[in-house]
């Protein structure tokens, strides 16, 4: 489902814990560590979205978690051209997405990468707050400091201040 502009609607999770640190995944096979994240599908509200979402990729249900907020607005990130399927119809250039940030309250024993047959992590750890604006891909470093500016004061964390740094 891509939007008229060329953006495929999409959800992004941020798992913090008691001690305001959030999950870090590591995509599978790969050294390259992204908050959780995927589509939309037709019919669905990002709030479901959310929870299909925790579950395929973290294995988490809803009484794992709370819900502390979403973003304001949609957030896009343009996809780098070398990155852009031309040969689809439509094209999607970017992604559009609501960030959610919840609080987890279970165990950590219970994030698994097995609740589906094609996980798409293999490992993951706790890091601080700003830490994935400086770490994530490039082409998501806009969005990531966005989110987390929007999402920090419900922590009780401060916004920071500037563009994402390299």
């Amino acid at each position: 489902m891509i939007d008229a502009d060329g953006f495929r609607p999409n959800v992004g999770i941020i798992l913090a814990n008691s001690a305001t640190q959030v999950l870090w995944a590591k995509r599978i096979r790969q050294e390259a560590w992204q908050f959780p994240q995927g589509g939309i599908q037709r019919n669905e509200t990002p709030q479901q979205a959310l929870y299909r979402e925790l579950e395929e990729e973290l294995g988490l249900k809803p009484e794992h978690v709370s819900l502390l907020g979403v973003t304001e607005d949609w957030l896009r990130y343009r996809l780098p051209a070398r990155l852009i399927r031309r040969g689809r119809h439509p094209v999607c250039i970017g992604q559009k997405q609501k960030w959610f940030l919840l609080r987890m309250n279970c165990e950590e024993c219970q994030v698994r990468f097995d609740a589906t047959g094609h996980p798409e992590f293999d490992s993951w750890r706790w890091v601080d707050f700003w830490h994935p604006v400086r770490e994530v891909v490039a082409f998501k470093r806009e969005v990531y400091r966005e989110a987390l500016n929007q999402l920090a004061p419900l922590l009780g964390l401060a916004r920071s201040e500037g563009p994402a740094q390299a």
